[in-house]
């Protein structure tokens, strides 16, 4: 039976009773008491300077040569919290209800919750950090609006909040580094997590500039290593971006929770053509001021801007008014495709809509004049007077699209196309973020908690930072109280021992195959599986498939697959391939998980299950709890069901319109 721990009383009390109830470790105890933690974007980064602060021994890994080149600094558009500095009705529980309907009453009301509470608390922590967030005129606090809400409570800066988030934690982790509490090894790869007793007790790491295995104990292991989206080869990730740690845990015991939701982003660069590596993010955060179109013309010829107005379909604003551009994203992608799909794309492409800021230039142009005093200004001062308002607000993101695509968006309306962007599956962990295996936890991306089917735009930021700095640091301590008399575990140990013999085996297999095709070849053959079965749109005939070709594939990359170079050397095509490796096991799973789910939700559109005019439908009395998957050994797993109970939020109908 799954325990979910979920502890009791009403939802405004549950964090505060069980933060003056769980057991603590004191401070002369903290510090014989190790802890690995695998990962140092946002939630890794602010969990080791959390717990390093505390007087922990932490151990810190990335397979970047710096922590600060994590993924979380490519987050663009910002970071939710519950301040209501808009006066605009925001509150605690508006974020958690946002956050649970934009889920599509798929995601834990507890965890919700929790995360929505503590959202305050990390605002306030990065400005004491130095975070330069955009600030009102009279120095407050700038906030924008997101998709899924109606309430503007989106902190960013400019369209580098994650990085500028990042470089805060990163000067924690760093403090906490130059004072001996945490050990940092950079250009490391966890390759499998070694259990003692059923308890995760360290991990076999690879150090990639010489590649040799290392060993690691801790008291307790922190897996903070985002989603898998790049299991769709083509996604907005970072190349380097992987499932590897999290499957492992998954083979050795630790549940996978719902692996098919998956986010489509509706804000990207367009695919360019087959030599593309990853897709490119224009933040949703464009979406506030930029309007979302198509021409009424099927394959109209015309350049954008000789589109008369009369002739433009505004889908979004037409078919969802009460949000218009900003509904969430699960939505705005399907209604994308959906325009393009009936032929109304733009592009030589015909897989594209257009974001325009025409509209915006003209708005704030009128602004800024009023502001300054200009009175009866022409209709080129006011497109400049708007274009300086909005380079400030959004610049780096306009000169990022020119110089990608050679458009020049502040002329021509950017075309967008949804990509692969996030992952709300993950790790399956219960209300203390540890996983089915005890001492290990899954933070951040790496876990399925706070998101459901869907996740709302600037809400990974916050739950990233929510469980690193604010979360972890009682939850861990509750459950190492009772470890304090354990003693440090020789890395001699025979456990230690098979796990490294294990994963050279793997590496040894991988080098010795001397095949014939590269390790991108099978990524790309993956990756067009599962977007085309297994992406915005799935069915059971196509899932059936995907789930066969998945199986050929995985069979042809373990007899095919050639690696050159050795182990002991820098070598990023022995990395790949182990990556490769897994992801062709999860693509099945995720398969599998989407084949059973046989209903519409959120990122999750199957389209036997849609309403008449074509939106995703539920099935709540079938599905309303969390798919936690078991492996079973050679490809077998079995599913746990984590039953859903919705105490303050009554699933219904998610409506836009």
């Amino acid at each position: 039976m799954l325990n979910a721990k979920i502890p009791a009383g009403s939802l405004n009390d549950k964090w505060n009773d069980y933060k003056g109830h769980c057991k603590l470790v004191n401070p002369a105890n903290k510090r014989k008491l190790e802890v690995i933690i695998v990962g140092t974007g946002l939630a890794g980064a602010s969990a080791a300077a959390s717990l390093g602060e505390l007087g922990y021994k932490v151990k810190a890994f990335c397979f970047q040569d710096s922590a600060r080149r994590a993924h979380s600094i490519a987050a663009q558009g910002g970071i939710n919290a519950a301040k209501n500095y808009q006066n605009d009705g925001d509150s605690v529980f508006r974020l958690f209800y946002d956050t649970v309907k934009g889920g599509d009453y798929r995601a834990r009301e507890a965890n919700v919750h929790r995360l929505a509470e503590v959202s305050t608390n990390i605002i306030d922590q990065c400005v004491a950090q130095g975070v330069p967030f955009a600030r009102e005129y009279g120095g407050l606090l700038s906030n924008r609006s997101f998709g899924g809400t109606q309430v503007q409570r989106t902190f960013y800066a400019a369209g580098q909040t994650g990085q500028q988030l990042l470089l805060g934690a990163y000067s924690a982790l760093q403090r906490q580094v130059s004072l001996g509490n945490v050990e940092m090894f950079a250009r490391h790869e966890m390759l499998d997590i070694v259990k003692i007793d059923g308890k995760a007790r360290g991990i076999i790491a690879r150090d990639l500039v010489t590649g040799k295995l290392e060993r690691h104990f801790g008291h307790a292991v922190l897996l903070c290593t985002g989603g898998y989206g790049n299991v769709f080869y083509l996604s907005t990730n970072a190349m380097g971006s992987n499932v590897t740690a999290a499957w492992k845990a998954h083979r050795q015991g630790a549940y996978f929770g719902n692996p098919c939701f998956t986010q489509i982003h509706p804000t990207c660069i367009p695919v360019s053509g087959d030599h593309q590596s990853k897709l490119t993010l224009m933040s949703e955060s464009l979406r506030n001021d930029g309007r979302i179109w198509v021409p009424k013309k099927k394959d109209d010829p015309r350049k954008p801007n000789e589109i008369p107005e009369e002739e433009r379909d505004y889908y979004l604003e037409r078919r969802y008014p009460a949000f218009g551009n900003l509904v969430p994203r699960d939505v705005a992608s399907r209604a994308a495709k959906e325009r393009c799909d009936a032929g109304y794309g733009v592009g030589s492409s015909k897989q594209a809509v257009y974001l325009d800021f025409s509209e915006a230039f003209s708005r704030y142009g009128h602004i800024e004049a009023g502001k300054r005093g200009i009175h009866n200004a022409d209709a080129n001062m006011l497109y400049k007077l708007g274009v300086e308002v909005v380079t400030e607000k959004y610049g780096n993101l306009f000169e990022m699209y020119a110089k990608i695509t050679g458009e020049d968006p502040y002329v021509v309306p950017m075309r967008i196309y949804p990509a692969v962007h996030y992952t709300m599956g993950g790790l399956w962990v219960d209300y203390e973020l540890q996983t089915s295996i005890p001492g290990l936890y899954a933070l951040g991306e790496a876990n399925f908690s706070d998101h459901g089917a869907n996740r709302l735009g600037a809400s990974a930021l916050m739950q990233g930072l929510a469980d690193g700095y604010f979360v972890i640091p009682y939850t861990l301590g509750n459950n190492l109280a009772d470890d304090i008399s354990t003693k440090a575990i020789p890395t001699t140990h025979p456990a230690f021992e098979a796990a490294e013999k294990a994963v050279q085996a793997t590496i040894d297999t991988f080098l010795n195959i001397k095949g014939t095709k590269s390790v991108d070849h099978f990524h790309k053959k993956l990756g067009k599986i599962m977007w085309e079965k297994c992406g915005m749109a799935r069915n059971e005939a196509n899932l059936k498939e995907a789930i066969v070709e998945i199986q050929e594939l995985r069979k042809e990359f373990w007899k095919d697959v050639r690696v050159p170079g050795t182990a002991n050397e820098f070598n990023p095509e022995l990395e790949k391939a182990g990556r490769v490796a897994d992801f062709l096991e999860l693509g099945e799973l995720m398969c599998l998980d989407a084949l059973n789910r046989r209903e519409s939700c959120g990122g999750h559109f199957r389209e036997e299950s849609q309403t008449e005019d074509g939106e995703a439908k539920r099935d709540d009395e079938n599905f309303s709890y969390v798919s936690a998957w078991e492996y079973k050994g050679d490809g077998q797993y079995e599913l746990h069901k984590e039953a859903l109970e919705f105490v303050e939020c009554k699933p219904t109908q998610r409506n836009y319109k």
